[in-house]
């Protein structure tokens, strides 16, 4: 498998450029730094050509954050990175992640086994949310699941190829952030299969604190995403068992 690495980082984080550097250091494939996108100087126009509400259903019940636009384009410059370089895949990191090296090891030997150019490989940083059938299973108890859908979270993933085009492909205008689309598999058609164990830490805690600012939200604010949450949630799950 032609694999190589890439760690998405914004420029202006520099607390986080120490860290980037281990994760070059560390992952055992040449790696190459994606400079994010920081959604918080891109203007209204920009904006507007890409992320356009209601434009799929269920509708996102929240309207993105600027933080989240920019991760959605810099994840999408990481997948057209891998199409443009003609690799088989490559793990994309975020580069507030620390990873267990000798376990991810043990995982790409699943990987290399179980997975191919069409499928997405994610690598969660917290236990549960996902069910699916098991798509194989190492010695030492690592395996890899196909969740019916997918739980959130972008902090390190392996995407095939072919994978990475059609993501490209679907997501040319896009309504959500980037790992709520990931959830909707009958929209991009691509095999989401998940890791166990865990083998990614995210320690944006320890880097000075997230990239992904959010505005205060009144009381009854704070209600009514809590009340519109688990009716959207639902509402992906239940169309992806019936895609299924």
């Amino acid at each position: 498998m032609q694999l190589e690495g890439f760690v998405i980082h914004l420029a202006r984080a520099t607390q986080r450029r120490r860290q980037v550097e281990a994760l070059r250091a560390g992952l055992p494939m040449p790696v190459h730094v994606i400079d994010a996108v920081d959604g918080w100087a891109m203007t209204p126009a920009e904006i507007a050509a890409i992320c356009r509400p209601a434009l799929h259903r269920p509708h996102y019940p929240f309207k993105p954050g600027r933080g989240e636009i920019g991760c959605f384009v810099s994840h999408r410059k990481a997948w057209r990175a891998i199409v443009e370089r003609g690799l088989d895949a490559g793990l994309i990191v975020e580069d507030d992640v620390s990873v267990d090296i000798d376990g991810l090891a043990r995982i790409m030997d699943l990987v290399k086994a179980h997975a191919g150019p069409g499928d997405f490989v994610r690598f969660p940083h917290r236990h549960g949310g996902e069910t699916g059938p098991v798509v194989g299973a190492g010695n030492d108890g690592s395996s890899l699941i196909e969740p019916v859908t997918p739980a959130f979270g972008m902090v390190m993933q392996v995407v095939g190829r072919d994978a990475a085009q059609r993501l490209l492909a679907a997501t040319e205008t896009f309504d959500r952030p980037v790992d709520a689309v990931l959830q909707m598999r009958w929209l991009h058609g691509v095999r989401i299969l998940s890791a166990r164990p865990l083998v990614t830490r995210e320690i944006s805690s320890e880097l000075g604190g997230t990239l992904i600012q959010t505005s205060r939200r009144s009381f009854i604010e704070t209600v009514v995403r809590e009340v519109r949450r688990p009716l959207y949630r639902g509402s992906v799950r239940l169309k992806n068992r019936l895609a299924s």
